[in-house]
């Protein structure tokens, strides 16, 4: 279940980070709605993984989710460059989250 709960955060900190672009400073209110409740099921999640999982590999698979979420995310919506340089670095990510879920022991 860990694993699941750390996937749920992930996602969310991606949502949180998106809205985050929208609130203008949280000036907006339906944006900083979202933004914060995204940051509250992302940490909630997050510390429920952490229950299991050791910190450091919770910590950066959590950022490495949300990292690229967003990335993905701004190229195929906000019209974010697309290169292939930035698909080869998101891939490394990938890879090193898939190394660290494989290497954890859980």
């Amino acid at each position: 279940m860990a694993w699941l709960y750390l996937m749920i955060a992930g996602i969310f900190e991606t949502v949180w980070a998106i809205a985050l672009k929208y609130t203008m400073g949280f000036t907006r209110l339906v944006p900083s709605v979202i933004t914060i409740a995204g940051m509250i099921i992302s940490f909630y999640f997050l510390s429920l993984a952490t229950k299991v999982l050791p910190i450091g590999t919770a910590y950066a698979v959590w950022t490495g989710i949300g990292a690229v979420g967003a990335v993905i995310i701004g190229m195929v919506f906000l019209n974010e460059p697309v290169n292939a340089w930035r698909i080869i670095f998101l891939l490394f990510i990938l890879v090193g989250l898939i190394g660290l879920k494989l290497t954890s022991g859980q």
